[in-house]
Order: C-alpha cells, then sequence, then structure tokens
C-alpha cells in the first residue's frame, strides 16, 4: 500500500485534488492511501470549507490553520507543521498543486525530509519574478520528484530549463477534468437577468489603491457600456480593501456577493455573457465553458488561452479593460484540445503509481 499526503491550501487546489482524489477512490483504493492536510491558507468557511463537502473531497486529516499572513510568515508556519507530520508519519510521496505559498512549503518540507514530491501544475512561467506565485512554481519544480505539466507550453518551460526527460510527464488539466465532471450538476440559475462575471483577488490589484480605483471603475464602465450587471463575487482580502477606500469610483453597474462556491462559479460561467478576472483558473474555467475573458494582468502563465483569441490581457488599465470587452463582447470561443481530454487526473495516477513503485 503506497501512502500519500496531499498538501492543499486554497480554493484552486482543492478544486485539483477533486479529480485526483476521486480517481484514487474509484481505481486505487485497495493501492494507494491518500491523507490531505489542509494548511488553512484559505480559512474562511466560502473559501474552503464548503468545497469540501460540495466536491466530494475526503474531510481534511490535518488543518494547520494557518490563516493569513504575510508570506514569510504564513510559509514558515506551514513549513514547520508540515515538517511535523511528516516525521510522525511513514508517506510515501506528497502531492503539491499549483503556485501558492501552500504548495512551497509542501514542497520544501517534502524535499528536506527526502520524500519524493509529485507536482501537478507543474512547468508554468508568467516570466514576471514580481509575482510570488511565479516564484512559488519555480522552486516547486526544482524541488520535485515527478513534474505533471498541463499542457505542451508547460513541457517546454520544464525542457527549457534543463529538467531530465525521465522527471516530467505531459498529462492535460486536471480543471478540464472537473469542469466536464461537474458541469450537469451547475445547471441552476444563479443570476436571473443577464451579467457580466468579475473577480479580482490579485495583491498586485487590490492592494495599490490607484490599481483598485482603476479596475473598478473599469468595470463599472463595462457594465454601463452594454447595460448589463457586473457580478463581482469578493475575495475576503478585496472586500477589506474596498470598506477602506478613502474614495469610492461609481459602483453603479456593480453587484457584490460573497466567494461563490465551485458548483455556483460553473453555473456563472455557463449563464456569464463576458468573464474579467485576474484569476489563472477562471481564465481556464472560462475558457472551458466557451465564454471570452479579459484578463485584468498584463500578462498570463496560460498563454495559450490568449493564443486562441479566447482572451486579452489588459491589466489594470481602463480604457484597455473596456477596448477589450468591447472586442470579446460578441466572441464564442471554442476550446482547442491543448489542455487534454479530460482524463488528465486517471493518466497522472496511472502514471505516478507505475513511477513510485521505482523509488
Amino acid at each position: 500500500m503506497i501512502k500519500i499526503l496531499t498538501v492543499v491550501g486554497a480554493r484552486p487546489q482543492f478544486i485539483k485534488a477533486a479529480a485526483i482524489s476521486h480517481v484514487i477512490k474509484e481505481k486505487y483504493a485497495h493501492l494507494i492511501t491518500e491523507d490531505i492536510l489542509h494548511t488553512g491558507q484559505h480559512y474562511d468557511d466560502n473559501m474552503s470549507g464548503q468545497f469540501f463537502s460540495e466536491l466530494d473531497i475526503p474531510q481534511p486529516r490535518y488543518n494547520l490553520c494557518v490563516g493569513s499572513a504575510p508570506h514569510g510568515a504564513q510559509t514558515a508556519a506551514m513549513l514547520k507543521g508540515i515538517e511535523e507530520i511528516i516525521l510522525s508519519n511513514d508517506y510515501d510521496g506528497m502531492i503539491v498543486y499549483g503556485d501558492t505559498n501552500s504548495t512551497l512549503a509542501g514542497a520544501l518540507a517534502g524535499a528536506k525530509q527526502h520524500l519524493p514530491v509529485y507536482h501537478i501544475e507543474a512547468g508554468l512561467r508568467s516570466f514576471n519574478r514580481k509575482m510570488p506565485e511565479e516564484i512559488n512554481r519555480i522552486v516547486t519544480d526544482h524541488l520535485s520528484t515527478l513534474l505533471f505539466a498541463p499542457t505542451e507550453k508547460a513541457m517546454q518551460n520544464l525542457h527549457n530549463e534543463g529538467f531530465p526527460e525521465e522527471s516530467i510527464f505531459l498529462s492535460g488539466d486536471v480543471m478540464l477534468d472537473n469542469v466536464l465532471h461537474y458541469a450537469p450538476h451547475s445547471s441552476f440559475t444563479i443570476h436571473h437577468s443577464p451579467f457580466i462575471l468579475a473577480t479580482l483577488h490579485r495583491d498586485f490589484n487590490t492592494d495599490r489603491p490607484e490599481c483598485l480605483t482603476n479596475i473598478l471603475s473599469a468595470l463599472n464602465s463595462v457594465g454601463q457600456t452594454f447595460n448589463t450587471e457586473i457580478l463581482l463575487p469578493v475575495h475576503p482580502r478585496t472586500r477589506q480593501h474596498i470598506d477602506s477606500m478613502d474614495f469610492k469610483p461609481d459602483m453603479t453597474h456593480i453587484r457584490t456577493t460573497a466567494p461563490l462556491s465551485y458548483l455556483q462559479t460553473l453555473a456563472a460561467l455557463r449563464q456569464a455573457r463576458l468573464v474579467l478576472t485576474d484569476s489563472g483558473g477562471l481564465q481556464k474555467e472560462a475558457y472551458f465553458c466557451g465564454k471570452p475573458c479579459v484578463i485584468l494582468r498584463p500578462e498570463t502563465e496560460w498563454t495559450e488561452i490568449v493564443d486562441a483569441g479566447a482572451a486579452i490581457l489588459a491589466g489594470d488599465n481602463p480604457a484597455t479593460i473596456l477596448d477589450a470587452a468591447k472586442k470579446l463582447w460578441n466572441s464564442a470561443p471554442t476550446p482547442a484540445t491543448s489542455f487534454g481530454d479530460g482524463h488528465a487526473a486517471e493518466k497522472i495516477i496511472d502514471y505516478f503509481f507505475k513511477e513510485s513503485r521505482k523509488l
């Protein structure tokens, strides 16, 4: 029996872990035991707890409850807690996802204890070292034993950086697996009138008042231009920054809500006319659902979507954001096959099981 520790801590990781956990349960239950460790990076129930029940993920065996903190303090608390759990158990490997502080702490703790680390969603690069996520994903890749790349471009990035061929595997994207699996369960109505879906959480957009003001003004202008309400589920940190603004721009065309669950997000994506977001995951989910997307960043690690004409990089410039929305308003992207065939999780676990028996 192979015993695996899965480290998660943020909404996108809960979603990715669901695909992997389902395959372990359905195909490898007699061969693989999975313990889930939740770092508590997302500690609000709307950002965390409900995802486990909604996606039928096993409840975490461990929860570090680290909460919000500056990057160094948060990562250090995670590193300490994860290391203690590794030392008190006899694990055969660790799975980490994506590019959060939880990912970095898990990979670092595992590597220092000589525990094989398996990185799902490896090889992504925005080539912007000012993004903490970019630092996290680069370091995690270099600490990992096996790297599962979601796209050909991610594979090429790993090749360019000199990773040995035997350590990398083109798997496809587990988030596509989930969209295909859960879409039939998200047929409920999220909003009774036409709307545009927007999300905003990156610190470089929310923590600088001028950027936050620019983007909120741009969202309102988009809603006004198309006479359509902007539905803005608000991340807790974003809510705090909006509430503390000395000057709030016109938001008459914006309706803020609490964060949405995963199924609610899928329902909103399927019903929305357009998506505006700085989220990496939502860019892909919009693409998978055939919705055009204005990316509220100057670059993206998911360049395949921009190359396909399904998204436009707009940064925080109001004029650029509005112009991008106008260009995409009547488009209906057709997802290509660059993210796999919807069976990434099964391929990952099959390959992982084969390779782990060699270690």
